[in-house]
């Protein structure tokens, strides 16, 4: 198992359990290091007194907050310690909020939250009785010298924990929102349709990073002294005129693709409709995003 990122107590009115944190999602994609063109020898990257024109070392740097041009307020790390809030090493939930309510524009990182043997039992309690209410629980959580605002959502029969944006920090852009047109009743009916024909369920492990996979075969082509054969390019779609007609082309074409499961879900539509409306209350979300 992976060593976790926080450990403390999660409290849950009068009731108190000891919990640990784990990443919940870790990017991964190919890496380069910087090379010298004529001789390939590796870069390095060094830390330089702007004063002095010196090289210095880790141990030797500070933190400085510039309170005016040039001067600063120099901060210890031992001094950052002590004014740690609680939520270092508690997290306290603060309420509950309607599972629908919560945008993911506001979702920032994933984490497992998962129970040490004391606290299994109200942890077990909260997971479900989450999961029943389709409540998700707020809490605040200080770590990485950040006090963040979290969300716990039951995934599993367990929890999984969301750092948040603050509201600040979610940039809004100007008209964005529903466009000013009508639709026509047929237009949306056909758009039904073949969001119906292309609907799938949701498996992650389908999608994968085409790019990397390119850069993946381009090295090991250098590596076999082979040529490496480019991608072609998509032509530059043409402008729709006929939207109706779009549509029923794009009906057409993915009825040829998947004639099985277009007939399938126009089956299952009620099924459809049925399901969760907002993407964070769906069980098993979480392997984040963002």
């Amino acid at each position: 198992m992976p060593a976790s990122v926080w450990t403390g107590y999660l409290t849950f009115g009068l009731i108190s359990m000891p919990v640990r944190l784990f990443s919940g999602a870790r990017g991964s994609r190919i890496s380069f290091h910087m090379l010298h063109r004529d001789d390939h020898a590796r870069i390095r990257q060094q830390l330089v007194c702007s004063e002095e024109e010196k090289v210095v070392e880790r141990s030797d740097i500070v933190k400085g907050y510039e309170y005016r041009k040039g001067e600063y307020v120099i901060l210890e790390p031992d001094e950052i310690k002590k004014i740690e809030p609680k939520t270092a090493k508690a997290m306290e939930i603060l309420e509950f909020v309607k599972a629908a309510e919560v945008d993911p524009v506001y979702f920032e990182s994933s984490y497992y939250l998962m129970p040490e043997e004391a606290g299994k039992r109200p942890y077990a309690l909260l997971a479900k009785a989450l999961e029943e209410t389709d409540y998700f629980a707020i809490a605040k959580l200080t770590m990485h010298n950040r006090e963040y605002t979290v969300i716990l959502r039951p995934d599993q029969g367990g929890l999984m924990l969301h750092t948040m944006y603050y509201e600040n920090e979610v940039r809004r852009v100007e008209n964005f929102g529903s466009p000013d047109v009508e639709l026509r009743d047929a237009e949306v009916k056909v758009a039904h349709q073949l969001i119906e024909a292309l609907a799938s369920d949701f498996h992650p492990e389908k999608y994968s990073d085409t790019f990397e996979e390119n850069l993946k075969k381009m090295i090991q082509a250098r590596l076999e002294g082979k040529e490496v054969t480019p991608v072609e390019k998509p032509r530059k779609p043409a402008p729709v005129v006929d939207l109706m007609e779009a549509l029923r082309k794009s009906l057409e074409q993915t009825g040829k693709k998947k004639p099985a499961q277009r007939v399938e879900h126009a089956q299952t539509a009620s099924e459809t409709h049925a399901r969760p409306a907002h993407p964070a209350t769906k069980k098993g979300r979480g392997r984040k995003a963002a």
